[in-house]
């Protein structure tokens, strides 16, 4: 088994690049204000031969145990607790700080092994920060540049240095890794055979969530009492989140990887450039995600915010579940919730069906309803039907509503077959498929939704005309 790394160090030293660096991958915010990161990441990383999990945490703030600062501080505690090595990261440009004293004292009282890491040391200057750093009592500072990767075999031989060969070797755990890499794949696979049913849903592969929704609607709330415990710091305050974090959870025997993403607010309202990456990085958690639960607050529902996130999950096809969050404040639960679900056909009528959950993440109330709710939508988004199934039914579509004419000539429908899971994608073979009217489109999208109980999931449905054997060949007289 693998060991664990915890960046630690004041905001603004380069623990997030750092991070990076270890990961590969830029997956951590980077900016040059401070305070960037507030919540503890951790990913699968890799120093030439020593495969290790490295934890990415907030800056160290010496701030109220009921502030923000002082809630991001208790994170960073607890990143401190679960690794089994500690890298304390100084800013050698900048020198030693009267806080990195203070927080060098923390990391020595826990008692953990520790890498002193001097960053930035590329910069002019950075040789009188690195004499400084021997004030802390933390053995020698490995001088590097996260950013440009220099110092990094220096970096390796402190970790060997500090563990022990053979804490430092053990065999290294990389499913987590290929999981991911398998999931991704699976996203818009095509089906290699048409004419086959699709196999039974296999429950136990592993399922990717994303939750998004309007800063302050609950959603870190939510994901902490799905897990069961403070995993993500939370507050009063709107736009906590800032990365998307992904936390890994077991429920009922089925691994589950949870992605916490920022509050979305309207574009117009988004200037600074710290907010853009934020949400460009939820962006990104929903393409990649399979479930896409949607926070919504249950006292200010469907506001054009609201909306408009649904519709970018259901343009890129993934399978969304909406959560009414905050159902503790409502007064009325039964009128209400009849009115959210009559609102929910009439202003989403492109995923009918769509489920529909209310909850309290700050009571734990409706939360196995909501699990309950994404896996029937899973099974949905995976299903599949058959060529002969499909022709059968579009055989009573058509004696029922055939395609009206258009410019005099009615259109012909040959055949209906299924292209493609995740999201089910039909493709409908069809005389002159650019005249055929969108309406008649949504008539056998909604049609085939209701024969096939495919409810509250995107269905792509793709005309594709057919060959004419006789086009291009002169009229003989």
């Amino acid at each position: 088994m693998g060991f664990k790394v915890a960046i630690i160090g004041r905001p603004n030293v380069g623990k997030s690049t750092l991070f990076n660096r270890l990961v590969g991958k830029k997956l951590a915010l980077v900016d040059d204000t401070p305070g960037v990161t507030r919540d503890r990441r951790v990913h699968a990383a890799k120093l030439y031969d020593l495969a290790f999990d490295v934890i990415d945490t907030a800056g160290f703030e010496d701030a109220g145990a009921s502030t923000l600062p002082g809630r991001m501080r208790q994170q960073t505690e607890i990143a401190i607790r679960e690794a089994d090595l500690i890298f304390f990261t100084i800013d050698a440009k900048a020198g030693l700080m009267p806080d990195d004293k203070t927080f060098a004292e923390v990391v020595r009282k826990s008692g953990k092994p520790v890498v002193l890491v001097a960053n930035k040391a590329e910069a002019r200057g950075a040789q009188g920060g690195m004499l400084e750093a021997w004030e802390l009592g933390l053995g020698e500072p490995i001088p590097v540049s996260a950013e440009h990767g220099q110092g990094m075999p220096d970096l390796r031989d402190a970790v060997v240095d500090a563990l022990g060969e053979e804490r430092a070797f053990g065999e290294d755990e990389k499913e987590a890794s290929d999981e991911i890499a398998a999931s991704e794949a699976l996203i818009g696979e095509d089906i290699a055979d048409p004419d086959e049913e699709a196999p039974a849903y296999d429950d136990t592969k592993p399922m990717r969530i994303a939750v998004v929704g309007r800063p302050n609607a609950g959603k870190s709330t939510l994901i902490n009492a799905l897990i069961g415990e403070e995993r993500l710091l939370t507050g009063p305050e709107a736009g906590i989140t800032r990365d998307s974090i992904s936390v890994d959870w077991d429920w009922r025997g089925r691994r589950i990887k949870l992605f916490d993403t920022a509050g979305m607010r309207r574009k117009a309202k988004v200037q600074e450039k710290l907010e853009k990456m934020s949400v460009q990085d939820g962006l990104r958690a929903i393409r990649f995600a399979e479930i896409v639960i949607i926070v919504l607050d249950a006292t200010i529902p469907f506001e054009k915010q609201d909306l408009q996130i649904a519709d970018l999950i259901i343009r890129e096809g993934r399978a969304p579940v909406i959560a009414f969050n905050k159902w503790d404040l409502i007064d009325n639960p039964q009128e209400h919730l009849a009115m959210l679900r009559e609102k929910t056909e009439r202003l989403l009528p492109q995923v009918r069906g769509l489920q529909a959950v209310p909850v309290s993440a700050e009571t734990g109330r409706g939360l196995d309803k909501l699990m309950d709710a994404v896996i029937k939508t899973h099974i949905v988004w995976n299903s599949r039907v058959s060529t002969g199934r499909l022709n059968r039914w579009l055989e009573g579509i058509l004696a029922h509503h055939p395609p009206p004419a258009v410019a005099g000539r009615r259109l012909k429908i040959k055949y209906v077959t299924q292209a493609k899971t995740r999201p089910p994608g039909f493709v409908v073979s069809c005389s002159r498929p650019d005249a055929m009217p969108q309406s008649y489109v949504r008539y056998l999208t909604n049609s085939l939704r209701e024969a096939f109980d495919m409810p509250g999931v995107p269905i792509r449905m793709a005309l594709r005309g057919t060959d004419n054997p006789f086009a291009g060949r002169a009229k003989k007289r």
